[in-house]
């Protein structure tokens, strides 16, 4: 895993609101994760689309319930 490939992506999460940090491994391509929030330790979808030279584009995050 390269290091520059490591990004700090600010998010909020999608049951309390709390904003925090994720860690976003962009070398991986697009990913599906689940991620408990920092706050209220609920679960979260994280659906990551990088592009093809390596950005990410888009972060997508929803509750358990929800369908990415």
């Amino acid at each position: 895993m390269a290091e520059e490939a490591i990004h700090e992506w600010p998010v909020h999460c999608p049951y309390c609101d709390a904003p925090f940090t994720m860690l976003l491994d962009a070398s991986a391509g697009s990913y599906s994760t689940w991620e408990d929030c920092a706050v209220c330790c609920q679960p979260i979808q994280v659906a990551v689309e990088v592009s093809l030279n390596g950005d990410i584009e888009l972060v997508t995050l929803g509750s358990d319930d929800d369908v990415l």
